[in-house]
């Protein structure tokens, strides 16, 4: 039998462990990039196979595609796919050289005249995607596009000429965030966490965390989610929580939450691990296919979170 990697499931009474039940949810419904992915993290799988898996979406461009990103169905290249695209080479070790040269020459080549990148570049049109994604012809940078992409790339220390232009582009864009949504505060997390300038990171943190508390953006108590109006156009069940802020210890946003209120977020997080092992999507859903290939994303960052927090999960 060919080495996949990935050892045997074990007996009982380890199947029991999140981790045991996450792996047969896995291998039972995901597809095979999440498969070696989930391998390489928890079960000592071999970098070598992710990237294979990785490479059957990348296009002649540059970028990536064929509903990587599983909102955005179709073969074409789209920011969010090679968003997603950089966040798994760097979860492998893989997102510099070569690779992100590559990438970097796509992201010039769909981003504004600001450097920014747009959510759904226009190519998208007439494939299905999302009915919370719109196609437009123009698209404006949006940060929530720019900000992860951009804050890869900087803990990769990765230079590139786009990248000045986009890193300028985060910047203004976050320090002059008022009234948002979760998922904006969650890009410029995600860029602040690596901005070279730490001492402007710590203080545009410092300021988007009092915006978080101040406009109960974070549900702080899991069993009062009344209490945490979901954001308008959101699912019903669409709440956020620290743990989704503060994805480990070393975040920025780690600071905006008290000890207990973070060991609640994470409590509420373990708990939500349904009976075939995966956890659930809180957005809304709009076709089978891309709400089972997300389930299996989600999974796999929950376990991240929850042992990036030294939760047991095997």
């Amino acid at each position: 039998m060919a080495d996949t990697g990935a050892p045997p499931l074990p007996p009982t009474p380890a199947a029991q462990s999140p981790l045991f039940r996450a792996e047969h949810f896995v291998w039972l419904t995901a597809r095979v990039l999440e498969q070696r992915l989930f391998s390489h993290r928890f079960l000592n799988g071999a970098a070598d196979p992710v990237e294979t898996a990785l490479e059957a979406y990348r296009n002649e461009d540059g970028g990536y595609g064929h509903a990587l990103e599983p909102d955005l169905r179709g073969p074409v290249s789209q920011p969010l796919h090679t968003a997603h695209a950089l966040r798994v080479l760097d979860a492998i070790g893989r997102c510099g050289g070569q690779r992100a040269e590559r990438v970097c020459r796509y992201l010039t080549s769909v981003s504004t005249a600001d450097g920014a990148l747009p959510a759904i570049h226009p190519s998208q049109r007439g494939y299905p995607a999302a009915p919370f994604v719109p196609v437009v012809d123009d698209p404006p940078g949006e940060l929530l596009a720019t900000g992860p992409v951009v804050g890869v790339l900087h803990r990769n220390e990765v230079w590139h000429a786009w990248l000045f232009r986009a890193t300028d582009f985060c910047w203004r864009a976050v320090e002059s965030l008022g009234t948002s949504h979760p998922y904006e505060v969650e890009a410029a997390v995600a860029f602040l966490d690596t901005a070279p300038d730490r001492p402007r990171a710590q203080a545009a943190a410092e300021r988007l965390g009092r915006l978080v508390r101040e406009q109960r953006l974070a549900a702080l108590d899991p069993d009062d989610l009344e209490a945490y109006p979901v954001a308008p156009g959101y699912a019903p069940a669409e709440h956020h929580f620290p743990h989704d802020f503060a994805r480990t210890p070393h975040s920025l946003a780690r600071a905006w939450f008290s000890d207990g209120e973070m060991a609640r977020s994470l409590d509420h997080l373990a708990a939500e691990q349904q009976e075939d092992g995966g956890w659930p999507i809180r957005w809304r859903t709009w076709a089978a296919a891309p709400a089972l290939e997300s389930r299996a994303l989600v999974t796999i960052e929950a376990l991240s979170t929850l042992r990036a927090y030294g939760r047991r999960i095997g």
